[in-house]
């Protein structure tokens, strides 16, 4: 986890909902250089503070995107096949991609503000995929496994009008600042029985809008990141946003548009959940 104001986010480790450990005297940030070099000294030294018993207590402090500003993030669309369904769109043969500048990220709980122009702001809860190692040219599906260095929660806001009626180029509709609400932590692989077996979740304003299972993807994480290392070079500390399952606002009849002030309220299995406010254009 990170901790703090925004850009004075310090690294932490996240013990259970009450405490943890700070370990911002040896990491700098969980930025590039920390996960290019790897978890394990990380975990040698929380355990040697938790036996120590320098643990802490959380006392209301902002909590940041688990990760720091990544090189890259990168998303995949349609890779549900009931939300391709709701959507009328075919279940693609590959997968669909599209970026999101990093300075979209933003906390778990902050606030997202609706873009100067908007007519048709959405949401979307989705599984992160955070890269651990430079990757490129995997030789195998397997292989991807090595290079994930774990998973977040994160919210695709999307404005569909930019997306759709903007000459169809998705990263319009994407790109809006705080429109990637990530964390509350990021969980490594080994603590994720089944990545392909996770609830998710997404409410507006108390009511339920999404409900689906990452057993409805189409390109689980690892093709997911084995396809991309075809194309292009991955970075440690790189973001991919993987999809949502059914229920967005555009998926209803008729289409449900996020307002100034509505709440979203998101989550997956044994990642975290996140609650933000809506704001009005700047």
């Amino acid at each position: 986890m990170r901790i703090g104001a925004p850009g004075a986010e310090k690294p932490v480790v996240r013990l259970d909902d009450a405490t943890y450990v700070d370990v911002s005297d040896v990491v700098t940030d969980f930025d590039e250089a920390f996960f290019a070099a790897g978890l394990e000294p990380l975990r040698a030294t929380v355990a040697e503070r938790v036996a120590a018993g320098a643990v802490r207590a959380f006392d209301g402090e902002r909590i940041g995107a688990p990760i720091a500003r990544p090189h890259q993030i990168l998303c995949i669309g349609l890779n549900y096949s009931d939300h391709a369904a709701e959507t009328g769109q075919a279940v693609p043969a590959e997968p669909i991609l599209f970026t999101k500048p990093p300075n979209t990220l933003v906390g778990p709980n902050d606030d997202v503000r609706i873009p100067r122009g908007s007519t048709k702001p959405d949401w979307e809860v989705e599984l992160g995929i955070v890269i651990g190692r430079r990757t490129s040219y995997l030789d195998s599906v397997a292989d991807a496994a090595g290079a994930i260095a774990g998973y977040v929660v994160v919210n695709d806001v999307s404005e569909r009008a930019f997306q759709m009626e903007r000459g169809g180029q998705w990263s319009k509709g994407k790109s809006a600042e705080t429109f990637n609400p990530a964390g509350p932590w990021l969980v490594t692989p080994d603590e994720i029985p089944d990545v392909r077996d996770l609830g998710m979740w997404l409410d507006v304003n108390g009511v339920r809008r999404q409900t689906g299972s990452t057993k409805t993807m189409i390109f689980d994480p690892l093709f997911v990141v084995h396809h991309l290392s075809q194309f292009m070079v991955l970075e440690p500390g790189d973001l991919i946003n993987t999809g949502t399952p059914p229920g967005v606002g555009m998926g209803h009849t008729p289409p449900i548009w996020l307002q100034p002030g509505d709440v979203m309220e998101l989550g997956i299995d044994g990642l975290g959940s996140q609650r933000q406010r809506v704001l009005p254009p700047r």
